[in-house]
């Protein structure tokens, strides 16, 4: 996620306002508004953007339409989409090439979904839920895959896996895990905190499904969690009787909305704190090269 802001920035400095990016770069409110601010301009749809212009593509991806689209249009495209999503596109690339069916465990709707199903469209099949898994039909039982969104909540996609591998026994696994580290590393934390909290605050967008999936993972744990943008989120009711607060964020949800909700929640009473750290993560992807070129002059 940082790594989409970075581009949209580095962009930003070498042709100035305005940039367009398509959709939203991350599912974020405030790191949205902030980009706004500073001459970035989004859009539904590439054909929104004046011929000629740069396009900056989202970190959830495009399927290869929009960016024939974009490029029939004469735009300098930046594609901003995350190199693990990037991995389960040709992951989708591989296995329709092989004429294999592909059972795509996300959310109906979800731009990464949307563009990952844009790589297979005739080989795709979108699988929510294990009633889905349960029922779904193809083809060929012995030529499916399954592949999943990067942002779903681990246990929930294990579940779905299970019900898939049952029912078809030759069905073949991505290469590499799908959900990203940076999901599962999260998921995992709020486990530890949910257990010894009372009350759980994800830090996210309404529209971040891996801030949705942490309220999920934290409420499954047995806390009350709710889904905040930022401080003035917090209602004080929700405090009372309660002795420890958890905080998290989701991965698109910048460092100091933390800051500012730990100020808050000391503000209204809070006194001791801890940091719960699991697992560091080291993990950096350069920016993509056509965010680096120099201005044409």
């Amino acid at each position: 996620m940082e790594r989409a802001i970075q581009t949209v920035e580095t962009v930003l400095e070498r042709t100035g306002p305005p940039v367009y990016v398509r959709r939203q770069i991350v599912h974020n409110a405030h790191v949205v508004s902030d980009l706004e601010r500073r001459g970035v301009v989004f859009v539904e749809d590439e054909a929104q953007v004046p011929e000629g212009s740069v396009v900056v593509f989202s970190a959830h991806g495009v399927a290869p339409e929009v960016r024939a689209r974009a490029e029939g249009r004469g735009l300098e495209v930046v594609d901003a989409t995350c190199p693990l999503v990037t991995k389960v596109h040709r992951e989708a690339a591989r296995f329709a090439a092989r004429d294999v069916t592909i059972l795509l465990i996300g959310h109906a709707g979800h731009d990464e979904v949307v563009g990952t199903t844009g790589h297979a469209p005739a080989n795709t099949v979108l699988i929510q839920t294990v009633e889905d898994a349960e029922m779904v039909r193809v083809p060929d039982p012995s030529r499916v895959a399954y592949l999943t969104q990067t942002t779903l909540s681990v246990d929930e996609t294990a579940g779905i896996v299970a019900a898939l591998r049952r029912r078809f026994p030759a069905i073949q696994d991505p290469p590499s895990e799908d959900i990203c580290y940076a999901t599962q590393n999260r998921q995992q934390a709020v486990k530890e905190i949910a257990a010894r909290s009372d009350l759980v605050l994800v830090i996210g967008s309404t529209n971040s499904s891996n801030s949705n999936r942490l309220v999920e993972v934290a409420s499954a744990c047995g806390a009350r969690a709710r889904l905040i943008e930022d401080e003035a989120a917090i209602d004080p009711a929700w405090l009372h009787d309660v002795q420890t607060i958890g905080v998290t964020a989701g991965a698109s949800a910048p460092e100091h909305l933390v800051d500012r909700v730990v100020a808050a929640l000391r503000s209204l009473g809070a006194t001791d704190e801890e940091e719960v750290r699991l697992a560091e993560e080291h993990v950096q992807f350069g920016l993509p090269l056509a965010a680096r070129a120099p201005a044409v002059v």
